[in-house]
């Protein structure tokens, strides 16, 4: 299969304001927003930031039982999860099963700009919440 990610696709950043995070990324950072969107699946709205040739992503929970809101609640803002780009998630899933790793998706959902995505359990990826992301073409 050679490699089993592409690159770093993005890191995720839980917020509890939106808006007011993203004054911070915009303005003082100086990162360029590409993208914002709601994905009611995942319970959260989304925006993608450039920074080079990878992205930023801020989450902001829908409500305080879905799983942002819950991390939320539990650790406070701060860094989410990383996620790593794949050109076949169905295979990378595959092995990384094979290889014994824990998946929290079986198989892949909707993510932000028709991507598909999975998630593996952070209790055997190093203690990281990790995302595998299949881009949309084009994208």
């Amino acid at each position: 299969m050679g490699r089993v990610f592409s690159r770093v696709d993005h890191i995720g950043v839980a917020v509890e304001d939106l808006d007011a995070a993203l004054e911070l990324y915009e303005r003082d950072y100086e990162m360029t927003l590409v993208h914002r969107e709601v994905i009611e699946a995942q319970g959260v709205e989304a925006v993608l930031l450039d920074v080079g040739e990878n992205h930023v992503e801020l989450l902001a929970p829908l409500g305080p039982d879905t799983p942002v809101g819950k991390y939320l609640a539990k650790r406070g803002p701060g860094m989410h999860h990383v996620a790593y780009q794949v050109s076949d998630i169905d295979a990378t899933l595959a092995a990384l099963r094979d290889a014994g790793l824990r998946l929290i998706d079986e198989h892949p959902r909707d993510g932000i700009r028709d991507s598909r995505v999975a998630f593996l359990h952070p209790a055997t990826a190093g203690g990281v919440l990790t995302e595998i992301v299949q881009p949309a073409k084009g994208h």
